[in-house]
């Protein structure tokens, strides 16, 4: 698989600092139907391990496209702060160009995850400055991609569509991989996906958008305004569309999960990266699957980011008729 570090992806968002904290304390139990977990006030509680990352979806995706071999940029704000100082070596050491990124006075944001001994976890998040890139007029004319590459922006869609417009204007590609706040507004999400060239979500987030309950109708809604469209499912795999192909996989490698965090940045990130490469459907599914299969077995959304020559293994897949 050759990568052309000429095209180049501008990934778009958050990036911040990742605190993991692992013990036996933390196993989340049912209570009335919902998975919680408790915490006596006023103890002290030990952990028996502690690891410092980085995230933040535009980050995170960042670092997939540069593994892939293309060219990629992160645009963000950071703080000038050891957390923000944390984001920035990690970028410049995965070969990541930060020359958009902007520092303000404000703190970068901060996670620190609370994660069980099954993968699962509780994220705390104060987002501080990654909240939204905060992009002025003047910074549009120095965006020369092939691709945008948008993570969740908070819920800033003024910021939004004028990424989106300029991309359209422009020739520019943009991938899109919205957040909570995004989904939160559903008709002023939809009305910009027009001028989209690729959606991902997961399952439940995409049933926000569009009336359908299994993936491959999902799918096909979306695909109706999207070229191209991928709904996640977890462990229950992915069904894909592009207007021509509906393909539905199923699990890429069923490997124990040490951490869930950024599985869904490194799937979405690891489809688009094929896509923009010009890749078959079919590849951007394996590769997408096996960038999260690799992310889960280890701490943090990066360390098991796949690099350009992973070998890769072929996975349940059918190609179905669109309905």
């Amino acid at each position: 698989m050759l990568m052309d570090r000429s095209r180049k992806v501008v990934c778009i968002g958050a990036g911040l600092q990742d605190v993991f904290l692992r013990g036996n304390i933390f196993k989340p139990h049912h209570e009335h139907g919902q998975l919680v977990e408790e915490f006596k006030l006023g103890t002290k509680q030990n952990v028996e391990g502690v690891v410092f990352t980085t995230g933040g979806g535009a980050s995170n995706a960042a670092v997939t496209f540069a593994r892939a071999g293309l060219y990629s940029c992160f645009m963000g704000r950071i703080g000038h702060d050891s957390a923000g100082s944390a984001v920035m070596d990690e970028l410049h050491r995965e070969d990541v160009d930060t020359s958009l990124a902007r520092y303000t006075q404000d703190n970068t944001g901060l996670s620190v995850v609370l994660l069980a001994p099954d993968g699962e976890r509780t994220i705390l998040t104060y987002r501080g400055t990654s909240s939204a890139p905060d992009l002025h007029d003047s910074d549009l004319h120095h965006l020369d991609a092939d691709w945008f590459y948008i993570s969740s922006l908070d819920g800033d869609f003024a910021t939004l569509e004028r990424l989106i417009n300029y991309a359209f204007e422009n020739k520019t590609k943009v991938a899109i991989n919205p957040g909570a706040a995004e989904l939160a507004r559903p008709e002023m999400l939809k009305n910009l996906l027009s001028k989209v060239e690729l959606l991902c979500l997961n399952k439940e987030e995409m049933k926000q958008l569009f009336r359908a309950e299994h993936l491959e109708h999902l799918a096909q809604a979306a695909a109706i305004l999207v070229p191209v469209v991928a709904v996640t499912d977890g462990s229950n795999g992915v069904a894909v569309c592009d207007g021509k192909q509906l393909i539905v996989a199923g699990l890429y490698e069923d490997v124990p999960a040490l951490d869930r965090t950024g599985a869904g940045d490194a799937f979405a990130s690891g489809f688009t990266a094929m896509i923009a490469n010009g890749e078959t459907l079919t590849r951007a599914v394996v590769f997408g699957s096996a960038n999260a299969t690799s992310v889960v077995g280890k701490i943090g959304a990066k360390a098991g980011i796949l690099k350009r020559h992973a070998n890769l293994h072929a996975m349940p897949m059918q190609l179905r008729e669109r309905a």
